[in-house]
C-alpha cells in the first residue's frame, strides 16, 4: 500500500483505505477499484492524497487502535455537534460522552498497538478526523502515564473538543479572539463536564517557555491535559499537513517534535508520546544501512524506531524476500524512507 497524490491516480487502481463522509458514513470502501468518476469526486471533495493497494501485493497488516465502527460513530457525533452549534443550538454533552466512551474502550483494548495515522481526509471531514486522532493519541498517552478512568475521560473529552472554538471563526475574528478563548467559553458552560475539560481547549496552544497563546502561560501553569493535547495536536498537523505546515513523513514529524521540546512542547510529555507512535508505519518502503530495500511489515511496542522489515531488493538489484527484525540487529538501521 502506498500514498499517492490525487493528481497521479489512475482508473483501475485499488483504494487502500476506507473514505468516510463528513457525517461518518462510508463514501468509498477499501479495496474498491477506482473509476474516472470516483477520482473526479475525490478531487472535488478536496482529498489531497489516498492510499492505493498494488494488485497482487502481499497484504501487510496495518494494526489500528480504533475500529471503523468507532471512527464512524465519533465522526458522526462531531458532525452533529458542530452542526448544532452552527445553528445556534446546544450540543449534546451526553452524546459526546458516549462517543468518547466507545473510543476509550478501543484504546484500552488496543493500548499496545502503535499509532499509524493513515486515514484519508476530505475538506469536509478534516477537522473531525483531526479531533478524533488527537483524542485517541492523548488518551493513549494518559493510559501510559497511569491516569485513572475519571482523568482519562476528562482528558479525552477535552482533546476531542480542543478545536471547538474554531467553529465559524473568520481570520479577522481569530485575530481579535483566539479560538482557545472561544472554546473555553463554550465548554465551561457545560455542567456535565469538568472545568479541566474546558481548560484543555483553553491551554492547548500555550507553551512551556511562555511563548504560546492566548495568555502566555508557562511551565506548571499549563495543565498536564493541555500539554498532552498540544503534542498530539502538533503531531497530527505535521503528519497530515495544514495551510501553514507541509505534510511530513512520521519520522520527519517526530524529528520536528524533538526540536520543539522544552519550548513549544513539554519534554516529559513528549517522551511519553513518542512511546505510542510508529516512527516507520507498516507499508512504508525503506532503505537500510546495508543498502537493502524493504517494506516495514510489523512493529515493536517500546521500540518504535526498530520495526520488522521485509527485504525485497538490494539497491540496484533484486534480492530474495526475507524479513529482518531490527530489534535483534542493533548494527542495522533505516537509512532513508523511499517515497
Amino acid at each position: 500500500m502506498k500514498l499517492v497524490d490525487i493528481d497521479n491516480l489512475e482508473p483501475g487502481q485499488l483504494l487502500g483505505r476506507t473514505l468516510f463522509s463528513e457525517n461518518g458514513t462510508v463514501l468509498l470502501s477499501a479495496g474498491v477499484q477506482l473509476t474516472v468518476f470516483m477520482i473526479s469526486t475525490l478531487r472535488r471533495l478536496g482529498v489531497p492524497m489516498v492510499y492505493i493497494s498494488e494488485p497482487g501485493e502481499q497484504q501487510i497488516p496495518l494494526d489500528e487502535v480504533l475500529t471503523e465502527q468507532t471512527k464512524q460513530a465519533v465522526i458522526a457525533q462531531m458532525s452533529a455537534t458542530f452542526n448544532a452549534l452552527r445553528s445556534g443550538k446546544e450540543f449534546s454533552a451526553r452524546a459526546i460522552s458516549l462517543s468518547v466512551d466507545q473510543l476509550m474502550d478501543d484504546v484500552l483494548r488496543n493500548q499496545n498497538v502503535l499509532v499509524q495515522l493513515s486515514d484519508i481526509r476530505t475538506a469536509d471531514n478534516a477537522l473531525y478526523m483531526h479531533s478524533m486522532n488527537v483524542c485517541m493519541m492523548a488518551t493513549m498517552v494518559g493510559v501510559n502515564m497511569g491516569f485513572n478512568m475519571l482523568q482519562l475521560k476528562e482528558l479525552a473529552i477535552g482533546a476531542l473538543l480542543h478545536d471547538i472554538g474554531k467553529l465559524g471563526a473568520t481570520g479577522a475574528e481569530e485575530g481579535r479572539t483566539h479560538h482557545a478563548w472561544r472554546g473555553f467559553e463554550l465548554l465551561k458552560l457545560k455542567r456535565e463536564y469538568s472545568l479541566l475539560t474546558a481548560h484543555v481547549a483553553f491551554q492547548h496552544h500555550e507553551a512551556p517557555d511562555g511563548s504560546g497563546q492566548p495568555r502566555g502561560l508557562s511551565g506548571e501553569e499549563i495543565h498536564a491535559y493541555a500539554k498532552i493535547t498540544a503534542v498530539a495536536n502538533m503531531y497530527d498537523n505535521l503528519v497530515h499537513g495544514t495551510a501553514a505546515l507541509p505534510r511530513l513523513q512520521p519520522h520527519e514529524a517526530i524529528e520536528r517534535l524533538h526540536a520543539l521540546s522544552d519550548t513549544a512542547l513539554d519534554r516529559e510529555i513528549l517522551i511519553e508520546f513518542l512511546k505510542i507512535v510508529s516512527v516507520y508505519p507498516n507499508g512504508v518502503s525503506v532503505r537500510l544501512s546495508n543498502r537493502l530495500i524493504g517494506i516495514v511489515v510489523a512493529q515493536h511496542r517500546g521500540l518504535p524506531g526498530r520495526p520488522i522489515v521485509r527485504v525485497i531488493a538490494r539497491e540496484g538489484e533484486s534480492s530474495a524476500a526475507r524479513e529482518l527484525d531490527l530489534a535483534r540487529l542493533p548494527t542495522l538501521f533505516i537509512d532513508a524512507v523511499i517515497n
